[in-house]
């Protein structure tokens, strides 16, 4: 299974007074023992470090960087998806949407990774299968989650 993460996920792994942080670490962990594959992009990296710095600490950023970046597939933003991603952000008009939200559509239908652990409405919005509990991975594995 591959699976994008998104900074909601991270924080809510890493932030211990998030009040998803018992859910999220659940599922972090087993989505970790399942050897799901998982995804994210620089503009998430660069969004969770400067949440992380700016609300809990530097030393927060830094154990996100060291400990879960290590584990990530990364995919660096390059021009063309910076381009696409704006223009999806242009096109939806919303202030709620960010440009990191519009790269990670992107880049999740570009790659074909249907499934994202996130705690943002925005991503099933768009059509993706939102993990928020490991009952959630749980499911799409037995077939009785909806698929895209």
């Amino acid at each position: 299974m591959r699976v994008f993460f998104d900074t909601s996920g991270f924080f809510a792994i890493l932030v211990r007074n998030d009040c998803m942080h018992v859910r999220a670490r659940e599922t972090f962990e087993y989505l970790v023992e399942q050897k799901a594959a998982l995804f994210t992009t620089s503009y998430v990296l660069l969004e969770t470090t400067a949440l992380l710095q700016a609300r809990v600490g530097l030393e927060a950023a830094q154990r996100f960087q060291h400990e879960f970046a290590t584990i990530l597939k990364i995919h660096w933003v390059d021009e063309r998806l910076h381009e696409k991603a704006f223009r999806r952000l242009e096109l939806r008009g919303r202030r709620e949407i960010s440009l990191v939200d519009c790269a990670s559509f992107v880049y999740m239908e570009d790659t074909g990774i249907a499934h994202v652990f996130a705690y943002d409405n925005h991503f099933s919005d768009e059509g993706f299968v939102v993990f928020g509990t490991a009952k959630d991975v749980k499911r799409c594995q037995s077939d009785k989650f909806p698929k895209p």
